[in-house]
């Protein structure tokens, strides 16, 4: 268990990571590679039916600032400038888009052993306004997210949650979309030697009364070697391998079928990350 509560975003990851994390149903290809004076060169291809992505991500870091610039196939181009740790748990983010010109963000970061702070604010006249907090420790943790949109006064997003962390399970329980969706999710290591562990999400809307069901479960085969299953209540099950072939680099084969479409096709994924 980590030091002190963490950001909102923490609350419930685990499990997501679980039951979400490396699932695809398309083809993406991505290929780092480092040049002598330590710039990190990222270029990734992803396959969507007949539609190609293509993006180029250029990292430099220098001392605690790190700059990613990243071009894709619609020339946007995207900056981002994070100072670590300028004080003591805190982190600073800067990120704009050209030729976008409201999408400049500034976002700062505070972690300290009871608390995690992060707030936001777009770099525009009539900016939105993010603020998230928690608060408690690594075993207990109460936070909330709020954004507010200052050009129609309004509050775009009132979200909160709860944490509680043991040894070997992690449980989480969030209101979103202000006060309409109600998630609990759980996460159980099963066992630590093989990466044993399994997941469990419910979500249930107020406003349609539809409730979703998802359960998850991971094992490593080998050290190099992962799967991952999931099942959800309207019958779709997905399942994937992945394969550390060599270090950092990374082969993964996911696919999907849904048990009330069986006439439908599968749909399969394929993702190959290469990190020298």
């Amino acid at each position: 268990m980590g030091k002190g509560p963490g950001l909102y975003t923490d609350i419930g990851k685990k499990a997501r990571d679980l039951l979400y994390k490396d699932y695809q149903s398309d083809h993406k290809f991505t290929i780092t590679t480092y040049s002598p004076t330590g710039v990190a060169i990222t270029s990734s291809g992803t396959k969507k039916g007949d539609l190609f992505l293509a993006d180029v991500n250029t990292q430099l870091k220098n001392k605690n600032v790190t700059t990613d610039i990243k071009v894709d196939t619609n020339s946007n181009l995207f900056t981002t400038i994070t100072v670590d740790e300028a004080a003591p748990g805190l982190k600073t983010i800067l990120s704009f888009k050209v030729p976008d010109q409201r999408s400049g963000k500034l976002e700062v970061q505070y972690l300290h052993d009871y608390a995690g702070i992060s707030a936001s604010i777009g770099l525009t006249a009539n900016p939105a306004v993010n603020v998230s907090g928690v608060v408690g420790s690594n075993i207990l943790a109460l936070g909330t997210d709020v954004s507010f949109d200052s050009k129609t006064g309004n509050f775009t997003k009132c979200n909160a949650g709860i944490s509680f962390t043991n040894a070997d399970l992690i449980a989480a329980l969030n209101l979103n979309d202000k006060g309409d969706t109600l998630s609990a999710s759980y996460y159980h290591t099963v066992r630590p030697m093989t990466n044993t562990a399994v997941g469990v999400e419910v979500n249930h809307s107020f406003s349609t009364n539809v409730n979703t069901i998802t359960f998850g479960t991971q094992h490593a085969l080998d050290p190099l070697t992962t799967v991952k299953a999931r099942i959800n209540n309207f019958g779709k099950a997905s399942a994937l391998i992945q394969n550390e072939w060599r270090p950092r680099s990374l082969f993964t084969i996911s696919g999907e079928v849904d048990a009330n479409a069986i006439d439908k096709s599968a749909k399969f994924g394929l993702a190959l990350a290469l990190k020298p």
